[in-house]
């Protein structure tokens, strides 16, 4: 009996927790993206770059810029998944 009342409450600090981390990974993921476009002009947002400077090889800080912001992307939609599912129960 002690444990299940440990796990709703447990289920509890998650559900309310919960849209606080998904700010958080919100406001990383923005920045994740806006870090990347450092680079990148305004012709470029619009379509009229130069496509032969698009396909280059990412390294060091880019690379691990790019996929930390893959894994931002990954962990918000993770939470907004859970919090979907927690809330309604």
């Amino acid at each position: 009996m002690a444990s299940v009342v440990s796990l709703t409450l447990q289920m509890e600090a998650l559900v309310s927790a919960l849209p606080y981390a998904e700010i958080v990974l919100a406001i990383l993921l923005i920045v994740g993206i806006v870090l990347q476009q450092r680079g990148a002009t305004l012709g470029g947002a619009f379509g009229g770059d130069n496509f032969a400077s698009t396909f280059y090889k990412r390294r060091g800080a880019e690379k691990f810029l790019f996929n930390a912001t893959i894994l931002i992307a990954v962990l918000l939609v993770l939470a907004a998944i859970a919090n979907f599912l927690l809330a309604g129960s």
